[in-house]
Order: structure tokens, then sequence, then C-alpha cells
């Protein structure tokens, strides 16, 4: 058995009075493939410092061989001090290595060199950061969410450059898939200790939830074994005499235990809150288009998207996803073409940008806006200190600084401003950055309870297969083709895939309503076209009735006053639900029809 590269032995760390890591271990061996796991907070940014040699813990033993080549990639590179990019990745190779792989590395990444490190933006700077670490093909690559602000393509590539290195590699991601392909052992940081799985992450979560039964239960034991000692305690025979010091030290020292055990994060709690319901029909696109310069970014592209539908948008950085998003929203106007929202349309959207986060605030001042102890969550005002721990953030953080969150923090913290604003229409732009894999199951979780709809954009394929219902994928020049289903669905219908060659013949078929494709080809009769123009109308009126309705139930002195009248006032809304309903049912399948004769 080779002796590890890298060897890090009962390492602590105690961040202010919080112990970060607590006997820690991590052993490299030559070509092994490490995952990295645990929450955001547990301390494995800070691990890979330690591994990294940037960072000095409290005690114990670092070791890595004298020969050994080790290469850091943080989650924010500081590219400061260099003119451009080929300086940058040039300036992390050794004496005899190869320029050249500086440079092909920097080509394949989509780089031409010459940036100007001032003007790079978040995925270039990632990028370049990339290849300085791959460029000197070093012993051990220690790699800290390397697929952050990366494209499908780009993050599918370097899939393939990492599986083909001969070096050793640790890798911390909140990609599944990325994680599953890469990965031969797990190592858990839960708690400031580590546990190994000499298993990739495919066989990890089965593990974590056996151990943590297996805790759980002796869990249980421990309590018994208190309650027992208490008793002891306060009704032996020799306690009312004299205490025995030796139990009381081992009372003392159970307790202890029960308070370690109990330091396990809890879960995360999503509650969406819903601005009633929209109509059928949420967006409608007719044949929209949006450049910039000479540069196409959305070219005459139509969809429906009706209420529940679950739409990813993917392609490469700069291919217009955003853009579409806010083309589909109307926070952008189109330069032809024309955008139709449904009824009662509530949008709620998460920024993939942090710099929404002002530094400054402190976490209990983003949440309330600055003003008092309260949040509205849902109509309903929640205590801030209540709500923070929805999303694992503890009581004495609640006058912590923005600025000093980690980049996991400030993305559940950015999670928990958006959904406590009321809406049926949910945008996400790369809402999995940053995120660890438990918050991420609940998340999606989420997504799949909504009873609205949702438009989001990511690179995480896992996260798209368990997410979407359908896949608007950008091909360039500003056209975007739909897929029904999820990512490997669309790679299935490509045959490849984000890099697989387009198809020889484009469709142009204008998108139709899923659930009523195969409706019959007929002619519209005059009631047909009456009921055409007239409906548009009556589900104005019977939302602005429903509307009315609503305001009237939300008096509670109503319900002490006159029960009758909120009995015979649920019904009527009932009723005038179900006919806004049947209303725009029939206006979209006449509206298709009409489109399908006129040939559009």
């Amino acid at each position: 058995m080779p002796a590890p590269l890298l060897t890090l032995q009962d390492v602590h760390l105690t961040i202010g009075t919080t112990p970060l890591l607590d006997g820690a271990e991590l052993f490299v061996e030559p070509g092994e493939r490490l995952c990295l796991v645990g929450r955001n907070g547990s301390g494995k940014s800070t691990l890979l410092k330690i591994a990294a040699g940037m960072l000095e813990p409290d005690g114990g033993r670092r070791f890595a061989q004298p020969d050994a080549t080790i290469r850091y990639l943080p989650q924010e590179p500081d590219l400061s001090g260099y003119p451009d990019t080929l300086a940058y990745v040039a300036g992390g190779l050794a004496p005899g290595d190869d320029i050249s792989r500086a440079h092909y590395l920097l080509g394949m990444l989509g780089l031409s060199g010459s940036e100007s490190i001032d003007a790079l933006s978040g995925g270039q700077a990632r990028r370049a950061a990339l290849a300085r670490v791959l460029a000197p093909e070093p012993d051990i690559l220690l790699l800290d969410e390397p697929t952050n602000h990366l494209d499908l393509p780009a993050i599918e590539w370097l899939e393939g450059e990492l599986t083909a290195m001969s070096g050793a590699l640790v890798l911390i991601s909140h990609d599944r898939r990325f994680l599953e392909r890469l990965s031969r052992a797990t190592v858990w940081l839960d708690r400031g200790k580590t546990q190994r799985l000499d298993r990739g992450f495919s066989g990890y979560e089965a593990w974590r939830d056996q151990l943590l039964e297996e805790e759980e239960r002796d869990r249980q034991k421990l309590n018994r074994k208190i309650v027992a000692e208490e008793h002891w305690v306060r009704y032996g025979v020799t306690a009312r005499r004299k205490r025995n010091v030796r139990r009381m030290a081992l009372l003392g020292e159970l307790r202890r235990e029960r308070r370690e055990a109990r330091r396990q994060l809890g879960q995360v709690s999503f509650s969406v809150s819903e601005a009633g319901s929209a109509g059928t029909r949420v967006i409608e696109a007719r044949g929209i288009s949006k450049s910039y310069g000479d540069k196409p970014v959305v070219t005459d592209f139509s969809t429906r998207i009706l209420r529940g539908d679950r739409i990813g948008v993917i392609g490469s950085n700069g291919a217009g996803k955003t853009t579409l998003l806010k083309l589909l929203t109307k926070r952008l106007e189109p330069d032809t073409g024309e955008v139709i929202h449904g009824t009662n349309i509530a949008l709620v959207t998460l920024d993939q940008s942090r710099a929404l986060l002002d530094g400054q605030a402190s976490l209990k001042e983003v949440l309330t806006g600055g003003h008092g102890d309260k949040v509205e969550v849902g109509g309903q005002m929640r205590h801030v200190m209540s709500y923070m721990q929805d999303f694992l953030f503890l009581p004495e953080q609640a006058g912590t600084p923005v600025e000093v969150l980690s980049g996991g923090e400030r993305a559940r913290l950015l999670l928990a401003k958006a959904l406590a604003k009321p809406g049926n229409l949910l945008v996400l732009d790369e809402p999995t950055n940053d995120l660890d894999l438990e918050t991420l199951d609940l998340l999606e979780e989420m997504i799949d309870e909504y009873p609205g709809t949702v438009l989001l954009v990511s690179h995480d394929r896992d996260f798209l297969d368990r997410t979407v219902t359908a896949i608007l994928y950008a091909e360039g020049d500003g056209r975007f083709t739909e897929y029904a289903g999820g990512y490997t669905d669309m790679v299935a219908q490509r045959g490849g895939g984000v890099e697989a060659a387009k198809p020889e013949k484009e469709k142009k078929e204008k998108s139709a309503p899923r659930a009523k494709a195969d409706a019959p080809r007929r002619k519209l009769s005059f009631n047909d076209k009456h009921a055409l123009e007239k409906l548009p109308g009556q589900i104005d009126k019977l939302s602005k009735e429903i509307e009315k309705l609503h305001a009237e139930l939300a008096d509670p002195a109503l319900y002490a006053k006159d029960p009758s009248r909120v009995t015979k006032l649920s019904d009527r809304l009932t009723a005038a639900e179900a006919e806004r309903t049947a209303c725009e049912d029939r206006w979209l399948e006449l509206e298709t029809l009409r489109e399908e004769i006129e040939g559009k």
C-alpha cells in the first residue's frame, strides 16, 4: 500500500468560541479520487485550506510528501496582480512546466489569454483559475466548488479532463452528477469529525442515513442511562448521606455527551408563500426576439406556459438564458413579438447575484427590511428568529453582517428572503450555487410541491432531472428549442449532450399547449368565434369578482357578525373559481384551434 501523499491527523480549529474542526482527518494516496461532503458551515472549505497549507489549525498534524505538487482552487479565486489571464495561469507553473498546456487549457475554457483581469466576469475568473490549477498537472488537486459559474459544456469538458488526469483529486461540490462520475471514496465531515466510506458519492447518502439511524439508537440508550443516573442522584440511599463524587462526574459526562450529540444541525424548513391561483395560461410568447447590437440573443421564440409547468432553461454562458427569463416575465421588452400574461400573476424571483445583499447589513436587517423583529411570510407575521431557524441560522447570528457569511449561508439567506414573498410564478436563476446537498434535497421537494409555476436556469444536471417537466435549450444565435422532460430526456432526444451536433433540419413548429397538443383539427363555427371574443372579458370579470370575494372573506369580524353570509360567500367563491377555470380551458382550446387553422 503506497504511503499517503498528504496526511491530516486529529485536526482542531475553533472559530470564536465554536469548535469547527474537532479531530478531523484526511489521507490522500497517489491517484485517489475523494469527495469531501458535509453541510454548509461544517468546515469543508476550511479543511481543504488546511490541506493546501494555507491555514494553520489550532492543533493536529499536517504532512505532505516533500516532492508532491499540490494545487488548490478556492471558491473565490484572487487574480489580482496579473495583467491578463495568460500571465495569471503561467504564474501557477513550476520551472520546467510546459507553457503550451496553459494555452491549451485557456482555449478549451473559452479564453484567449489576453483578457484583462480587471474586466473578467465571475465565470471567466473561475475558468482562468481552473486553468491555473490544472496546468502543472499536480500530484494532488484540491477543488472547492469547481462547477460554480460554469455552463454545461464547460462542466462536461472538466469532467473529462479530471477523469483523464493521473494525480489525486479531493473535491467539494454540490453537483451530484459531477461527484458520482469523479469520486471513488467519500469523506463525510459532520460536527467537526470525519468519517470515510471507500465508495464514491453514489453510495454516500444511504451510508450516511444508516450512520445517523445508529446514532439515534445510541442517543436513546444514552438518554435512558441519564434518567437512571438522575434517579440515583435524587433517590439513592448513598445520595442522601453523601453524594458519590465519581457517579456525579459520570452523570456530568453523560449530559455533556448528549449536548455534543445535539450539536448536529437540524433540517432546513422551506415554506412557500402562495399569492392565490393564477389562471390556466400563465405566459404566452408570440414570435419574440431580442438583440444587443448585431448579436441576436433571442430569435423568433414562441411558447405557451401553463399553470403548474416547471421549465428549465439551459445553455452556454452568454447564450441568452437570463434575457429569455426577463422577456417572459416582462422585466424586459422584446424588440419584436409580444408576451401575454394570464390573470393574477404574482412574480417571485431569486437572482443568482449575491451582490443583491448588502454586505454591511445584518442577517436580521436583510430579512426584516431593517424594521423591527418581525418578517411577513405568506401574509402572516413571524418573529425573525423563528424564521431564521427554518433556514439553519442560529439566533446568535441575527446580528452577523452578510459580508462574513459563507457562500452557502448567503445562498440560504437569499432563499429565505425570496420565499417569504407571496407569489404563484417562481423564477430561480442558478438557485443551486453554494447550497449543500441536504438543502438541495429540500429545495427540490419545495419545487415539486409548489402549487404555482416555476421557471429556472441551472447547470446542475441532476437538479434539472429531479425538478423540471420541460427544457428550453439555447442552441445558439438566439434560437431556443423545447424538449419534454428533464436533462437526461433532452440528451436522449438530441442524441447527445450539450455538445451534440445540431439536427440537420431545424424544427420550426410553434409550441402548443402540452395538454391540448392532440386536439382535433376543425373549423371555427360562428359560436366558437363569438366565444373567442367574449371569453377574455368573462375571465377578467370573474377574476375581479373572485378578488372581491377573497377581500370580504378576509375580514375576521364577518365570521362572528354574519356566519350565514360567510357560507354564502364561500359557496360563490368556489363556483366563481370553477367558472373561471372552465372559461380559461374553453378559451385555450379555441385559441389553439384558431392558430392551427391559420397555420400559426
